[in-house]
């Protein structure tokens, strides 16, 4: 199958990551972890917003109130519907960053931490519920990147990019248990970085330094690329209001000669058909 792919936001984001569909507001939120921006991309309009946050910004997710929920340099904070910004969960550690996060089936954001020079074990995964109680998962991650769950909420899929690994957790009462690898991304394909999870339980992984997107069967069985015209692709998710269209970040971080597209938000048309996604429960 061979797959097109649109400039959705022509842009020359730093660190472009972490699309994640805002069902309830019809937009697409995306982030620039390092030009420390929050972007919003609404496809039927076209309209575009950009919100600067004081610190680096690892994710954004919607919350079941309204708002948004932030992941970070220095912990967890929610952004009010009237846009005031309070912390939920302090806890600055010299050299470390947040990164990727994800929302459980029960509501329960995952928040992924590393340090900036990207150490083996210098990161963590943590589980934070809406009222602020964090429990650490893993505490010896070195780039803690994407997680999804699939569809009946039985399996999580986790990925520590230096590992080239996707690994698979069952998930039972919120808790990630007996981890196992899914898939390795042989050498020069690139690094694992974000995921999706699709309706078939199908998981679309993006490849950092590899120009694409795959998507894997619950088996692990390489399914479907997606190439793309720049190395850095960090991301991916569904969107639209059918959830049929791949939105895929991208960056400039590295690149001696960035192309055009590296740091735009791309879109594939039609690439398959997305899961729901729960807001944070806070």
């Amino acid at each position: 199958m061979t797959y097109t792919h649109e400039v959705a936001v022509r842009a020359e984001a730093t660190l472009g990551e972490g699309p994640t569909w805002d069902a309830a507001a019809g937009r697409l939120l995306w982030i620039d972890i390092l030009g420390s921006r929050i972007h919003t991309y609404d496809p039927v309009s076209g309209r575009r917003t950009t919100r600067t946050t004081e610190q680096h910004v690892g994710a954004v997710k919607p919350r079941a109130g309204g708002g948004l929920v932030l992941n970070l340099r220095d912990g967890v904070g929610l952004l009010d519907p009237d846009d005031t910004f309070r912390w939920l969960r302090h806890e600055p550690v010299l050299g470390r960053r947040a990164n990727d996060a994800a929302v459980a089936p029960d509501g329960s954001l995952w928040a992924g931490t590393m340090r900036y020079d990207e150490a083996p074990g210098g990161g963590t995964l943590s589980r934070i519920t809406g009222d602020g109680t964090a429990d650490v998962v893993l505490d010896d991650v070195a780039v803690s990147n994407g997680t999804g769950w699939s569809p009946d909420g039985r399996l999580m899929y986790y990925i520590d990019s230096p590992t080239r690994r996707v690994d698979v957790f069952d998930f039972e009462n919120g808790r990630a248990l007996n981890r196992r690898p899914l898939v390795e991304i042989e050498d020069g394909a690139g690094f694992p970085d974000g995921l999706t999870v699709d309706a078939d339980g199908c998981v679309w992984v993006a490849l950092w330094d590899g120009a694409a997107v795959r998507r894997y069967t619950p088996g692990g069985e390489l399914d479907r690329v997606v190439a793309l015209p720049t190395p850095r692709v960090t991301a991916c998710a569904f969107g639209g209001a059918d959830l049929s269209d791949l939105y895929i970040t991208t960056a400039r971080v590295g690149l001696a000669a960035p192309d055009p597209v590296a740091g735009s938000l791309l879109v594939v048309r039609g690439a398959g058909k997305g899961l729901t996604q729960p807001a944070f429960a806070g």
